[in-house]
C-alpha cells in the first residue's frame, strides 16, 4: 500500500509537471541588500501571539483561533477541494469526518485536547483539523542552517516550504496550498508563570513545532526526510494500532518545552523512535553546538556536527542525505552553500542569512515563511515569502 502511494503521487506530480508546463529550476546569482526585508519577495511580518501553557489545554489557542478562524476554514476547504480530486465525490473527507475522530484519544496528552479546542472554536469538524495537522508529517519541504560566526555567536535560518503536489494555479504559477497557508502563519511565544518557554513559528490550527527557539538555549527546526518507509506508513500503523513511535512535530514541540541544554535536546532528537523519518537540525548556545540529525523512524543514521577544526563553521540541510548527492531536479542544497561560502564565515549574520534564504531556488514557489533566530539574544522573526515569476516551482 505504501509504495502504491508513492507511486500515486510521482505519477500526479508527473502529470502536473507536463500539463501546466511549470519552468524548469531557476536559479540566480546570490542575493545582496536583502536585509530588512522589503520588495517583491516580502510578503509580510508575521503576528505574534501568546499560548499560556497555564490554561487547560482546549483553551490555549483560543485567541489565536479567533483572529485565524476564516483563514483556517478557506484552508481547510481547500484541503477538501484538493481530496476530492483525487476521489471525487466528497468520499475521501466523508470518510475523515466520521473516521479520524475516533483517533484523537489515541494523541498525546496535551496534543490531542489542544486539537480539540481548535475543532471547537474553529467550527472546523475534528476529523479535518486532525487531517490539518497530519498533513506536516509527509509533505513539508525545506532548507535549514546553523552557522557560526568567527566570533563564536550561533544563528539558524530556515525556508518552510510546503505545498508540493498540492494543486498548481495555472494562471498564477503558484501552489494552491502554499498561497493558502500564508494567511495562517503566525508567532508564538509560549508561557508558563507569565514567563517564556519558548517561541515557535507556526500555522495558526497545527499544535505541533516545525520550527522554534528556547532562548538562550537551543534552536531547532524540522525538515522532512524521503524514504520509502514514510510518514503516510506510521500513521497508518498509528491507526491500525501500533504506537510505539512518536509524532515528529510533537516530538520536537516537546524538546522545545521539556529540554533544558542543547545536548538533552540532541538525545531526545535522536533517541526517540518516529511515526516518519525526518531531519532536525538543532543549534546550541556555546561554540561548536550545531548539528544535522538524520533519522528514520528508529534510530539515529548520523549526526552532522558543526566542527571549526575541519572549517566546518555551518551546516545546511535540505530534504537529501547531507553524504548524498540531492536530487537534480531539486538541488537547493548547492546554490545555498554556494551562497553561504560567499558570504564567508567573517560576514555571517542575520542579515546574511536572509540574503541566503532569499535567493533562487532556496526561495522558490513552496515558500511560505522565512525564520531567522539568533540564540544568544533570545530571538526568533519571521517573514512570510513570495516569489515572483520567473522562479522555481520547488
Amino acid at each position: 500500500m505504501g509504495s502504491g502511494l508513492i507511486c500515486h503521487f510521482v505519477l500526479v506530480f508527473l502529470l502536473t509537471i507536463v500539463s501546466a508546463k511549470i519552468a524548469p529550476l531557476y536559479t540566480e546569482e546570490c542575493r545582496t541588500g536583502m536585509y530588512p526585508p522589503r520588495g517583491p519577495t516580502f510578503k509580510g511580518a508575521v503576528t505574534w501571539y501568546t499560548v499560556d501553557l497555564d490554561l487547560p489545554p482546549s483553551k490555549r489557542w483560543t485567541g489565536v483561533i479567533s483572529d485565524k478562524k476564516a483563514d483556517l476554514v478557506t484552508m481547510i476547504q481547500a484541503i477538501k477541494d484538493l481530496a476530492d480530486s483525487f476521489v471525487p465525490s466528497g468520499k475521501l473527507i466523508e470518510l475523515v469526518d466520521r473516521d479520524l475522530p475516533l483517533i484523537v484519544n489515541t494523541l498525546p496528552y496535551p496534543f490531542n485536547e489542544e486539537i480539540k479546542g481548535i475543532a471547537k472554536d474553529s467550527g472546523v469538524p475534528l476529523g479535518e483539523v486532525i487531517l490539518f495537522n497530519i498533513f506536516y508529517e509527509v509533505f513539508t519541504v525545506c532548507t535549514s542552517l546553523v552557522a557560526e560566526d568567527a566570533d563564536g555567536n550561533l544563528f539558524h535560518g530556515r525556508n518552510l516550504d510546503f505545498g508540493l503536489f498540492m494543486g498548481w494555479d495555472l494562471k498564477n504559477k503558484t501552489w494552491t496550498i502554499t498561497e493558502k497557508l500564508k494567511p495562517l502563519v503566525v508567532n508564538v511565544d509560549f508561557t508558563r508563570n507569565n514567563r517564556t518557554v519558548f517561541k515557535s513559528t507556526n500555522f495558526a490550527g497545527y499544535v505541533g513545532m516545525l520550527t522554534g527557539i528556547r532562548p538562550h538555549t537551543f534552536t531547532l527546526t524540522m525538515n522532512e526526510r524521503f524514504s520509502l518507509d514514510g510518514g503516510y506508513i506510521g500513521i497508518l500503523e498509528w491507526i491500525l494500532g501500533k504506537r510505539d513511535g512518536m509524532w515528529m512535530s510533537f516530538l520536537t514541540r516537546s524538546v522545545l518545552e521539556n529540554a533544558t541544554s542543547y545536548e538533552e535536546a540532541k538525545n531526545r532528537l535522536a533517541q526517540t523512535k518516529l511515526l516518519a523519518p525526518a531531519y532536525f537540525i538543532l543549534g546550541g548556545n556555546q561554540t561548536g553546538q550545531g548539528c544535522v540529525i538524520t533519522r528514520s523512524r528508529v534510530l539515529s543514521l548520523d549526526i552532522w556536527e558543526l566542527e571549526r577544526k575541519l572549517g566546518r563553521w555551518y551546516v545546511l540541510e535540505t530534504n537529501y542525505d547531507h553524504w548524498k548527492e540531492p536530487l537534480f531536479l531539486d538541488d537547493r542544497r548547492t546554490p545555498a552553500m554556494r551562497c553561504m561560502n560567499q558570504t564567508m564565515q567573517a560576514n555571517i549574520s542575520i542579515k546574511t542569512i536572509y540574503n541566503v534564504l532569499s535567493t533562487k531556488p532556496v526561495l522558490n514557489k513552496l515558500t511560505t515563511y522565512t525564520t531567522l533566530m539568533d540564540v544568544s539574544k533570545g530571538r526568533l522573526e519571521s517573514y512570510i515569502r513570495d516569489c515572483p515569476s520567473p522562479c522555481s516551482p520547488w
